[in-house]
Formats: C-alpha cells, structure tokens, sequence
C-alpha cells in the first residue's frame, strides 16, 4: 500500500544515496506518496552503484598463449599440468594476456595463476581435473570452513596476485564423485577437531599441515589474497568442495558463471573476508548453499578479523540447493553491506531463500542486508530463515549481532513458513524488515522468537495482510 515518507525513510534514503543534502522542503515535511518497496529498493539501488564504483574488472594485454603451444594435447587422458604451467609462465613473462584452452578435452592437476594473466576457454573446451589427491601436493596456503592451514592445493589457485582472470565458454570439470573426493567427507568431519585445536591453541599456520594423510576436500577455484579478480562465463561444476571460493581478496566479479553438482558441500560461490564483491547474472544448482558470505571462524577468524563487505548479488537464478542466498555460518569477522537484486528462487528443490546461521561460538556482526525483488516459485522451506543456534551450539562466550536485515519486493508461490527466525534469550536477534512480501501459498507456522523488531509493511500470506 503507497505510504507517504516520513522524516526517518527520507534520511535513511539520503543517507543510502551517499549522504547528499536534502531540500530544506523535502526535510520539513513529507514527500511526493511512494511506495515503502520502491524506498527500500532505491536504497538496494544505490548500494549496487557504491559497489559497483568500487571493483575494478582486471584488464589483460591482448596477447594469446594456446596451451597447444606449449605441449597440450587435447586427447582427455594426457596429464597437462606441465604444459598449462608453461604457457602461465611465458604469458606472465610476456606482461600478462590470455592463457587459451581451445575446443577439446584437456587432463591437467592443479593450475596456479599469476598476476595479469587470463585464463581463457573457448568454446567447445573442457578442462578435466585429477582425482588422484597427490597431484595436488605439495600443500599450499588455504582455509577450510573458515580455518586457515596448509592443504592439499585447490584445482585452480592463485596466492598474492593481481589482475587475475578464468573467463570464456569452456567447462571446468573437476570429476568429484561419490568414489572421488566426495567420499571424503565423513573422513575429513572427523578430523576437523585436529584443525580446530590447533587454532584455538595459537598454532602457526606453516604448522597446519593437513595434506598428505587428512581428508580436507580442496576447493575448486581460490584466489586467496588477491586483487582485481574475473571469473565469468565458465560452467564450473563437479568440485571436491566449495565451487568458487576468494578470501581475503579485494575487487572479486563473477559474472554470466554457471555452477553445477550435487556433492557434500559442494556450494556455489563463497567470498570470504573480501572487499568489493559483484556476482552477477549467474545461475547455481548446487549441493549445498548456492551463495554464502563467510568471515572466518570462531578463533582463527577472530585472529585474521576481517570482513566481507560492500557485496553486490544480482539477476541471479537459484535452483538448488540448501540456502539461496546464504550468510555464515563461518561469519566471526562479520559482514556488511550486501545487496542483492533482480533474483530468481526457481526451487522447488531450494531448501530456503535467505539463510543466516551463526551461533554463540562465532560472534562478528551481520548488518546492512538488503534482498530486493524477488521472486521465487516453491521453496522447500522458509523464504527467510536465521538461525542462532547453527550446529547444535546454544552456549558460548562470543555473541553475535545479527540486525538491520531488511527483504523487500518478494513474490513467492510457496514456502514453509515464510519466516523461520531463532535467537537467543540473551542474544536476540536484531531489526527485521521485510517490506512488500507477497506469499501465495504457506505451510506452516512462521516462528520470531527472540527478536527484538519484526517491522511487516504490506506483507501478505495466501492474499490476508499480516502485522
């Protein structure tokens, strides 16, 4: 229902749109009648320019390196890990350019990029990656579910670089299976105690040696500690583990990136302690949370203490997976600023929309979450789901902050329930808005228990208003 600003939305907007001044009129008395979604999505609007303004795509020297050139050859079986590094390198060498994989099937182990290098598949190509787990020593600089060590490398990595690409139109196939990598994972559950240990007891990371003789499944794709960096275009699918995981990198865009598997833990795209992230007109299928901002964990990430911040979602599709667009759990250096528009929720078999998960081991802060238009079929559970007690833990020293979480402009088929929020009695759960929310179809009860300020405006479940 069209509702006039008041003094608070109006400063809050001119706040959103970067602090310009308002008329002296404007400020003493209410507007022209507008919308509260078209308010909250001119503030989601202007976050996406902020961001948008702030991440620098790489820009590559228009030199091409055919992996054919260096070895390659494209029979499926050749191991061409060596010939690939080679073309990196001349490429490198040369002042950067593009490393091209050409139609065909290419075998290769890991693949380490360098600053100003792109690596380029062109269409009709595909990648195939080892599953043999020594091809992917020695160990390497990593972090595994928010925990920094040393670990078997990820299938394409870059540690310290700049201007760094994956684009084109090829496959990257990293051949994970339930007799490859997948199988791992009870393995790799039960050893994470160690890992744990270890950082809580101030262990170097040098000395977090878990490669060779652990089971901590690599990602797929992880610049770590990098700048300006490109992933787009690719189908990505099959990892060990995460998809595409930057951390601690500042300037990331993924954009036009296709994301496909049904393995453990096989999510999407998980930034982590970056700055200036876009994703961007992607489409997932995944076997966990198809995007998910994390922040490091418990102690290590209290250590390492940075943010994922001024993070831009948009024109995405979402069709399976556990949360669509996730936070946490890993989230102890907190994270800010998010916006997201223009999604598509496509279920039925997407387990919720919005899934923030923390408990009071973690601690940081969440806040500054915008979601807005949506719009979203069947989702198998909540349309909104927090959750302060993720993985059982209902007791610890380190409380975090969940507020100023606000979904608007959210069209929804079915869901059960709409909203599925848990905080603590000591920790409750801050500022909730959810502003133009129409929901067809519930199943369910919605549950708020322990939240301080639920705000509905216009929110309507089976076509009755809801307050």
């Amino acid at each position: 229902m069209p509702e006039a600003f008041d003094r608070r939305t109006l400063l809050r907007w001119a706040a959103a749109l970067g602090g310009a001044a308002l008329p002296a009129a404007a400020a003493a008395a209410p507007a022209t009648p507008v919308s509260a979604v078209a308010a909250e999505s001119a503030v989601v609007d202007a976050g996406a320019r902020r961001v948008l303004a702030r991440v620098r795509e790489p820009r590559f020297a228009p030199r091409s390196f055919p992996v054919t050139a260096f070895g390659a050859v494209a029979d499926g079986t050749t191991d061409n890990t060596a010939a690939i590094r080679r073309a990196i390198a001349a490429c490198q060498a040369a002042g950067g350019g593009h490393v091209v994989v050409p139609a065909g099937t290419f075998a290769t182990g890991p693949i380490h990029l360098r600053s100003g290098v792109d690596l380029h598949l062109a269409r009709g190509s595909r990648l195939r990656f080892a599953t043999d787990p020594t091809a992917y020593l020695p160990p390497v600089y990593s972090r595994w579910q928010g925990i920094e060590l040393m670990n078997f490398s990820p299938l394409i990595y870059a540690d310290g670089q700049h201007d760094v690409g994956i684009t084109g139109e090829g496959v990257l196939d990293g051949q994970a299976d339930a007799t490859h990598w997948w199988d791992w994972k009870r393995a790799g559950d039960a050893e994470f105690a160690l890992l744990e240990a270890q950082a809580n007891a101030g262990v170097p990371v040098a000395r977090r040696v878990f490669a060779p003789g652990f089971h901590f499944r690599p990602p797929f794709i992880q610049p770590y500690r990098c700048r300006n960096v490109l992933i787009a275009g690719v189908t990505v699918q099959n990892s060990p583990f995460w998809h595409l995981h930057p951390v601690l990198c500042q300037g990331v865009t993924v954009r036009g990136v296709s994301v496909e598997s049904a393995g453990p833990n096989t999510d999407g795209c998980d930034p982590e302690s970056c700055d200036g992230v876009v994703i961007d007109d992607c489409a997932f299928a995944t076997g966990d949370d198809c995007i998910a901002l994390k922040a490091g964990r418990d102690s290590d990430g209290r250590r390492v203490d940075t943010p994922c911040q001024n993070v831009l979602i948009q024109r995405g599709r979402f069709a399976r997976g556990i949360g669509g667009v996730a936070i946490g759990s890993e989230m102890t250096g907190g994270v800010r600023a998010v916006y997201a528009r223009d999604l598509n929720l496509a279920g039925p078999d997407l387990a919720s929309g919005c899934f923030i998960k923390t408990n009071e081991e973690r601690g940081g802060v969440v806040a500054n979450v915008h979601l807005a238009r949506v719009s979203a079929g069947t989702i198998a559970g909540p349309m909104l789901l927090v959750d302060f007690a993720y993985g059982g833990v209902t007791s610890g020293t380190y409380l975090p902050t969940v507020s100023d979480i606000h979904l608007a402009g959210w069209t929804v088929g079915s869901c059960a329930p709409a909203w599925r929020m848990t905080g603590q009695p000591n920790d409750p759960i801050g500022t909730v808005a959810l502003t133009g929310i129409a929901v067809a179809r519930m199943a369910g009860a919605n549950v708020a228990r322990d939240v301080r300020a639920l705000q509905l405006t216009d929110v309507t479940i089976a076509g009755r208003p809801v307050r």
